[in-house]
Parts: C-alpha cells; structure tokens; sequence
C-alpha cells in the first residue's frame, strides 16, 4: 500500500501564498485572483475577478501604473514595483509588485505584497524630519500651521485640518486666539464639535469618532457632520497646549486605528514644533519692542525709520519724525510710586498710537521719551491736525493710583529731506526741537523746575 499522497492543487499552493498572485488579460481585467487579496485589497477574489485593475488603482497613480503595464507587456519583466491600490473599505494600500508578461496566454502575471506598514513608517520619519525643519523656514505661527497641514495631510489624507490651542493655559503659545484653522481650499471649517476637543483636551487622549457616535452624543445638523472625526492632543513636556483634528467627509474614507496611531506619533513633534516657534516669536518680540508698552524699541523704530526713508527717496515724499517727551513723568513717579509712573506710560503710548495712522510709528526710545514716524507725506498739511490731536489726547488727564493728575508733552519734529537724509540727523533734529519746546514751555511758566 502506498503511502504518497496525491500532490496538491495549484490552487491550494496559492492560497497558502501570504502575497496576493493575480493574472490581468491585456486590457487589464483580473483573470484570476489569489485567496490573499482579502488581506491585500480588502476584496475576495470572487469580487475581483472581471474587474478592470484601473477601477482599484489609486486615482494619482493611473499613469504610472498604465506605464508599468505597458512595460512589463513590451517583455520586460519588473520586479518592486510599487504603486498605491484603493481598498474595498476606502483605504489606501501601498502595493509592491513582481509582474511578468505571458506571451503564449496573453495575461500578465503579478504577485502583490501589501508594503502598507513600511512604506507609512517611512513618510511617518520623513514627516517628523519636515515638521522639524519647518520651524527653521517659517515665519510666524499661522504660517508654521500652514506647512503642518501639508505635511499631516500628505502623510494622513483628510478634508479638513484644524490646530486648537488652550487659550485656557497661561502656558499656551495661542496666547489668547483658537481655534487655528488650516483647512483645503474650498473646505469650511467646523466649530460644532468643540465638545470633542474639550473632551481630548480633558483626558488627553486620542479619540476616534463616526458620524453616528457624533449623532449619538447630541450633536445636531446631520448633513453637515464629517463622517470620520480625529482628535490627536498635541502633549510635550510642558503639557497639553491643544488638540489637534482631523476629518474626513465621504463614508466610504474612515480613518482607521493604524492612521490614528501615525498621527499620534508626529504628534509630540507638533507639540514641539509650535512650541519651538512660538518660542522663538517671543524671543524676536522681547528683541524688538518694549516689555511695558508693547511699542517698537529703539532697534526696531531704526529698521522701520530706514524702511521709510528709502521709500520716501523712491517716491518723492516727505517723512515726518516727532520727538514726544513728557513733562511731568518724573514728578508723578517720584510722588505717586513707579507703578504708577508705569502705568502713565502704557496710557501714553495708547493715547500715541490712537492719533496715527496704522501704517505709521510709535516708538519708545527709553524713560518717557517716545518717537512717532509718519511716512507717505505729499505735504506738512496732515501735521498740524496731527500736533493738535495730541495735545487735545494729552489735554485729557490720566487716572492714575486713585488720582486724576496731568501730564503734558514736549514735541519736536524733524523732516525728512529738509532736516536730514538719515535716521541719526533726523532723531538729533527733533530731539533739539524737543527741548526748545520744554524751554519755551518753562519760560512760559515763569521758572523752572
């Protein structure tokens, strides 16, 4: 009695094969499909079978793939080819094929390996190189946002991405503006499921929503609900700054728990991004402005001053520099405290800014000095109503410590091209013009102080 079995099927070979084995006729309809594509494509073989390859195929990957075709049926066969397949629950699959053509049958042989895992751990790296670099290239923080959302979107595709930030954290880099919405074109961003992000916020952890869980907690306005909603908290060492979400709007395009764990991953390297930024924005604001008024330093007024300038010379205008020093600063700090001394010149400087132009400047230079630039001038016309809106602001006096006390100023102005061509001649101009205006005033009072 013989004990050889019968040899198997070359079907039951394939079968146990973990890569999907498929045989495409020249036209591209599947011909035969492994057991495999169940976990390769999402689809049984039965439901492949007769299907035109380009029905599955990722819409960006079209050409590239009808090239490779034509490729491999010109004879040459390929091995590590790679392109991106559609699965049946709307997931995108990352394919590397081995493919040969038939010249007898007339079909091209392919055996397809799901490269999912590995080719996601790769743009995982390289988005966490690119988030990193982007603190590097950008400007301010909206601007950082806008190149996240490129990056996030590229490694996770969605239809909406949004930034919130805890404007409830003292700590937060918002400081007091969220959300931050960096969302496609054409795309409206969504304010309604702010209970999720509170709800991310609170327990700091991933949360991964349907629009029927969405429905389920209350949520109203079904038509205008994502179908997919990810909220990812942004968490770096200093704690949680925000949350970030992301949406999807077809049925059909969920978000799976292997995206939710990619996001979570560049997640930390977001905190740090934003982090690192908004750092480096307070760092070049500390550099550029006052600390207790808020206005453009010393440094700053120079850059804008010779900005100015320069336009003026191209366009045959006029700048106008006025030197502002208070009179009374240093009695009221004497009398009333150096709270109140800091607190006259806050009030100042809104009082200032509140008389110009927005394209124009308010400066502090130091003490209770402050300079205000006014650019684009055709004529010195605009300056006199300008000196009498600030004596008039000035007029009114201030609040200060309980009291109501007066403080006037001294001004002298300087114009350019007439009293100087750069910023040096043009601040000593104004800043002798300053003090024959405190002169003329003490004279007027009959002493001194």
């Amino acid at each position: 009695m013989s004990n050889s079995l019968p040899p198997p099927s070359l079907d039951q070979v394939l079968d146990l094969i973990l890569d999907a084995v498929c045989v495409v006729d020249r036209d591209g309809r599947f011909l035969y499909v492994s057991a495999a594509s169940r976990q390769v494509f999402g689809y049984a073989p039965e439901e492949m079978v007769g299907r035109m390859v380009w029905d599955l195929v990722h819409p960006e990957d079209q050409e590239l793939t009808r090239a490779q075709a034509e490729r491999v049926m010109s004879g040459i066969s390929s091995s590590q080819i790679e392109n991106r397949y559609i699965r049946k629950d709307g997931s995108v699959a990352d394919i590397m094929w081995s493919a040969r053509w038939s010249e007898r049958d007339q079909v091209r042989i392919g055996v397809a390996r799901d490269v999912t895992r590995r080719k996601q751990a790769e743009r995982a790296q390289a988005a966490l190189l690119e988030i990193s670099r982007s603190v590097h290239r950008s400007g301010d923080l909206s601007a950082l946002l806008d190149e996240i959302r490129g990056i996030i979107v590229e490694l996770v595709p969605c239809d909406n991405f949004q930034v919130v930030l805890d404007h409830a954290n003292p700590d937060s880099p918002a400081g007091s503006a969220t959300p931050l919405n960096r969302a496609p074109e054409g795309v409206p961003s969504r304010h309604r499921l702010e209970p999720f992000v509170v709800q991310v916020m609170r327990t700091q952890r991933p949360l991964l929503l349907d629009r029927q869980s969405i429905l389920a907690q209350g949520t109203k306005d079904a038509d205008s609900l994502p179908h997919s909603w990810l909220g990812i908290p942004l968490v770096d060492d200093q704690g949680i700054m925000g949350v970030l979400t992301v949406e999807r709007l077809l049925p059909q395009s969920a978000f799976s728990e292997r995206e939710r764990t990619l996001l979570q991953f560049v997640s930390e390297q977001v905190a740090s991004a934003i982090r690192h930024r908004t750092m480096l924005l307070r760092l070049e604001h500390l550099a550029q402005y006052d600390a207790l008024t808020g206005l453009p330093n010393r440094a700053l007024l120079n850059d804008r001053l010779i900005q100015s300038l320069e336009s003026a010379q191209r366009h045959d205008q006029l700048v106008a520099l006025l030197f502002v020093d208070m009179d009374d600063f240093k009695q009221i700090n004497d009398t009333l405290g150096h709270a109140a001394g800091d607190r006259l010149l806050q009030l100042a400087a809104q009082r200032l800014t509140a008389c110009v132009r927005r394209a124009d400047t308010v400066a502090r230079l130091g003490g209770d000095e402050f300079v205000v630039v006014i650019e684009g001038l055709n004529s010195t016309a605009p300056l006199e109503g300008l000196m009498i809106k600030i004596r008039e602001e000035f007029a009114r006096p201030f609040e200060l410590a309980g009291q109501i006390v007066g403080a006037s100023l001294s001004v002298g102005l300087a114009l350019y091209p007439r009293d100087g061509i750069s910023p040096e001649a043009l601040l000593q101009h104004a800043d002798r013009g300053m003090y024959a205006a405190k002169a003329d005033t003490r004279r007027n009072e009959g002493g001194s102080r």
